[in-house]
């Protein structure tokens, strides 16, 4: 649902108040042709956004104050002031206060997208050291949205223009990996993947690449088994069901020899198997995304930044990314769903564009 008749309401979230998601968002709409696409709502204070204005002092950034949401304004930046009190920022500082502040800023948007008031949220990274609290019980924003939206399970999705990459398994030690490859884990991730490449990507046949667990795919059980016992045969389960999903590959040669040029999304076993080729071939302008939500999430796709964080160094490339792939990824859904609402009128409309006649 598009809340706003003319343009999305897009929620903010600010990150850890010590990192550069506050200096991104600031450089991102400062540029004034953002605001003719959506209506922006940081979920921050006054105070720390006129912190870093007064950081990024190249970029004029218009704000409006607001505590109502259905009082927006659609010319400017909206700042929904999720509290009022002083809070103590030190850029490049990893403190508590700028991690329960950070998920002031997150749990009051996310609540404000399940109230139905935003159409879709961009969230700025935080830092695990400070955030994992008994409030906040969660590894990351990945599996935070899961409970909080009650999917079955969702998947990352790295992607940059046509490299799209998703992972199998998140952010868990190395050490327990091989135990979390299962067909059961494997054969949902998939299916996610299939799903969000058809009605979010508008890929209609959409072509799957998996990539082995052991160095070399396991050289055919000599460095591994997974790839035998788990991997192949999930894919040949697929394959038999007509689904396009070819493997498993070994990892290195396929970004390395521009394998993924081939496919429309490929599946990592874990984080950096995925992310480190993803990242190299990105050139800082990828984009995280969470597939299997009833609503659109992305995220730029780097961290805090401690070391660059209050310096007025940060390239807000990937954040504005984050907010024009957002925005595509809504109306893309939007069209799915139109398109899908009634098959058997969609049906005769095909049929009648390819000359057949149709028997009313």
């Amino acid at each position: 649902m598009q809340i706003n008749n003319e343009k999305p309401v897009i929620g903010i979230t600010t990150g850890d108040l010590n990192g550069i998601g506050t200096e991104v968002a600031i450089k991102t709409f400062s540029d004034n042709r953002m605001l003719e696409l959506c209506t922006p709502v940081i979920f921050a204070s006054n105070k720390v956004i006129n912190y870093y204005r007064r950081i990024v002092t190249e970029h004029a950034f218009n704000f409006t104050s607001t505590k109502d949401l259905t009082k927006l304004n659609p010319k400017q930046v909206n700042i929904f002031n999720c509290w009022d009190e002083e809070v103590p920022i030190q850029p490049g500082v990893l403190t508590d206060a700028a991690g329960k502040y950070a998920l002031r800023s997150l749990m009051v948007a996310t609540q404000c997208l399940k109230d139905g008031q935003l159409d879709a949220i961009v969230t700025a990274p935080i830092h695990k050291s400070n955030t994992n609290t008994p409030d906040f019980p969660y590894t990351g924003h990945t599996p935070y949205f899961k409970d909080k939206f009650g999917a079955k399970d969702v998947l990352m999705i790295l992607f940059s223009h046509d490299l799209r990459v998703a992972l199998a398994t998140e952010h868990i030690p190395i050490s327990k990996v091989a135990a979390s490859i299962t067909k059961e884990l494997l054969l949902s991730k998939l299916a996610i993947l299939k799903e969000t490449l058809v009605k979010d990507f508008g890929i209609d046949r959409p072509k799957i690449a998996v990539l082995g667990l052991n160095p070399h795919a396991g050289d055919e059980g000599q460095i591994g088994t997974e790839e035998q016992t788990v991997i192949k045969p999930v894919i040949d389960q697929l394959k038999a069901n007509s689904n396009l999903v070819f493997g498993p590959f070994s990892a290195d040669a396929f970004f390395a020899r521009g394998s993924y040029t081939q496919f429309d999304a490929v599946l990592a076993m874990y984080h950096d198997q995925g992310l480190v080729g993803f990242k190299t071939l990105a050139l800082g302008e990828g984009v995280n995304y969470t597939a299997g939500l009833p609503i659109i999430r992305t995220s730029p796709d780097h961290g805090t930044a401690f070391d660059i964080a209050g310096k007025n160094l940060a390239d807000p490339g990937s954040f504005r990314e984050a907010v024009y792939q957002c925005l595509d990824l809504l109306k893309q859904r939007k069209a799915y769903a139109a398109n899908n609402a009634n098959p058997l009128r969609r049906g005769r409309i095909e049929k009648e564009k390819e000359g057949e006649e149709v028997v009313a």
